[in-house]
């Protein structure tokens, strides 16, 4: 499994644990960067666009002091760690866990043009941008097996 370009400069590295929080659209997420002090802490509510193709859903994040956090990790969640690097203008994740080698990059635009007119670089393999089990929320509930079938789809092998 490919990861990401050995010739791009990482400007920052970022480690992220997601919740998804059972039966519902939120997200606890706890970032942890090598150069802060704590960790940022946040609920996110998304809501997926109404039409296909890059173009961003809602989305609300709400930042919390370590006790809101606490408190909100106590309900039932499933959890999916990554390594986010940034590596302008692409962040990409890198998924441990059930989910090891799989590593997706992402661009974020000021607006629709924006998305259409973005060249892929060489080192992408796939395009999964339509693709909602390439989606946080899905991959999360994931199982390796299914991570595999997924792949093969786009003729990519997912290591044993």
């Amino acid at each position: 499994m490919p990861g990401p370009p050995a010739s791009a400069p990482v400007t920052a590295t970022r480690l992220i644990r997601d919740r998804y929080l059972n039966d519902t659209r939120l997200r606890l997420r706890r970032v942890e960067r090598p150069d802060a002090d704590a960790p940022e802490l946040k609920l996110t509510q998304k809501i997926p666009a109404g039409q296909p193709g890059a173009v961003q859903g809602l989305i609300t994040n709400t930042y919390l002091s370590q006790s809101e956090y606490d408190l909100l990790a106590s309900l039932p969640a499933a959890v999916l760690s990554k390594t986010r690097l940034s590596l302008p203008p692409l962040g990409v994740d890198v998924f441990d866990g059930p989910l090891e080698g799989l590593v997706l990059a992402e661009a974020e635009f000021g607006n629709d043009q924006e998305a259409i007119a973005f060249p892929f670089p060489p080192a992408c393999v796939a395009e999964v941008t339509n693709d909602v089990r390439f989606t946080g929320g899905r991959l999360v509930r994931a199982t390796r097996r299914e991570l595999g079938a997924w792949l093969d789809e786009y003729g990519i092998r997912l290591s044993p």
